[in-house]
């Protein structure tokens, strides 16, 4: 496997205010005798960046990955096979890149996490000992928020929103929907992950349709009353998917967000009492940080808050929380932020534990969301620790009035992050 030089490691970290501690002699180790032991929990974005990443610049750091999938699928590009542009494979990545680095990745769930004793007990009856404890552990649903609705109900209306066999059942759905056929997506208030996902998505199934169906309709349901780049996919729907996407925003009459579903019949019902059936039935419903965040006692309400300055909890010490389980204000809940915040993190620990240079957080988020062939849209910001939250500056959102040589320059850059991300994720560079 091909290591990164030096080089290439110190300006990879050099975004997110890391670069210049790689080389510059050994680490002054703050605890005196054994090894530190980092504990990170969940393997995607933000906890496979955080084992990677300071396993590769503090070696004698012993990392512990708990992750229970062998196998993880992005849900970022996940749209993009729903459109028939990527391969399920290509979205589709393994753990070897980062076992090759000595990082212990144990394929295991958590079932309880002891914060007093630093202690994480996994379900074999295993417990793993930790200096420190990173928790990335994503999103969990809120099922009892819509009538109806259960882990069993997604077997028939599905969510696609932790990517996997979801996703691939959502696929077949969507193949199996004759001409004529009705589509129905319900997208869920604020915040969730990916804020322009659904809208990504719903681009990515008229795209499907309009190539292999005729006269079908796409249905959207949307708890908000409005959304991440709506002027771009708005403008782009009227003219490439033209009379095809009823969408329903909700107003200060109509609330619709979903109230009940009916797996049987294929009928969902809104706040506001609108009723439609559906051939394929996509809803998404409320999230909040995943359950072993809670059992942490990481959690206020539905989420994790955070010092904006390193990621640590507000609620537990010795503790990290980062990725879509954290709260991080106006950064949304997204890959890019993720992997951004991973950075950030690395080096406060490598300043907490191991006595190096701590250097001023800086965090970035870009959103590309493909509507077509080689048209994709983004949206992003830079953000920084102000007044005990996250504030964004340098904004910017692709605008219906770019033409279409912009659109595909930003389909291409989203090629790019996707292949640089996922080395960071799983070590593959």
């Amino acid at each position: 496997m091909r290591r990164m030089s030096r080089r290439q490691f110190a300006g990879s970290l050099a975004g997110a205010g890391l670069a210049s501690a790689v080389g510059v002699g050994p680490a002054r180790v703050a605890l005196a005798q054994a090894a530190p032991q980092v504990v990170v929990i969940g393997g995607g974005p933000g906890g496979a960046t955080v084992a990677h990443l300071l396993k590769r610049r503090a070696p004698e750091v012993q990392v512990k990955l708990i992750e229970p999938q062998r196998e993880y699928t992005t849900c970022f590009f996940s749209n993009l096979f729903l459109g028939g542009f990527r391969s399920f494979e290509s979205i589709t990545h393994n753990y070897d890149g980062l076992r090759a680095l000595g990082i212990d990745v144990v394929h295991e769930r958590v079932s309880s996490v002891n914060t007093s004793r630093r202690m994480v007990s996994l379900e074999s009856g295993a417990s793993l000992a930790y200096d420190r404890l990173v928790l990335s552990p994503g999103i969990d649903f809120k099922f009892d928020a819509i009538e109806g609705y259960s882990q069993a109900a997604t077997e028939v209306m599905p969510h696609a929103y932790r990517a996997g066999p979801q996703t691939l059942l959502l696929k077949r759905q969507l193949e199996a929907v004759p001409s004529g056929g009705v589509v129905v997506i319900a997208i869920p208030g604020n915040p969730y992950r990916c804020p322009p996902g659904p809208y990504e998505r719903i681009s990515m199934m008229a795209h499907h349709l309009v190539t292999h169906r005729w006269r079908c309709k796409i249905v959207v349901l949307d708890a908000k009353k409005e959304f991440s780049k709506q002027a771009v996919f708005l403008d782009n729907w009227s003219r490439l998917y033209k009379g095809m996407i009823d969408l329903h925003l909700t107003t200060e009459i109509d609330d619709f967000a979903l109230a009940r579903v009916d797996p049987g019949t294929m009928t969902v019902e809104t706040r506001s009492g609108l009723k439609v059936r559906g051939h394929l039935v996509n809803v998404i419903p409320p999230q909040r940080a995943a359950e072993i965040a809670h059992k942490a006692g990481c959690a206020e309400g539905d989420w994790c808050p955070i010092d904006p300055e390193s990621f640590a909890s507000k609620k537990v010490a010795n503790t990290y929380v980062l990725g879509d389980a954290s709260i991080a204000a106006d950064m949304p809940k997204s890959a890019f932020s993720a992997n951004s915040q991973a950075k950030v993190v690395v080096n406060a620990i490598e300043a907490d534990l191991l006595g190096r240079q701590k250097f001023p957080p800086r965090y970035r988020n870009v959103c590309w969301s493909m509507i077509s062939e080689k048209n994709s849209a983004k949206v992003g910001a830079n953000y920084r620790p102000s007044g005990g939250k996250l504030v964004a500056s340098g904004g910017f959102v692709s605008s219906p009035e770019d033409r279409m040589n912009v659109r595909t320059i930003a389909y291409e850059e989203s090629l790019g992050w996707y292949s640089s991300i996922v080395s960071d994720i799983f070590a593959t560079g």
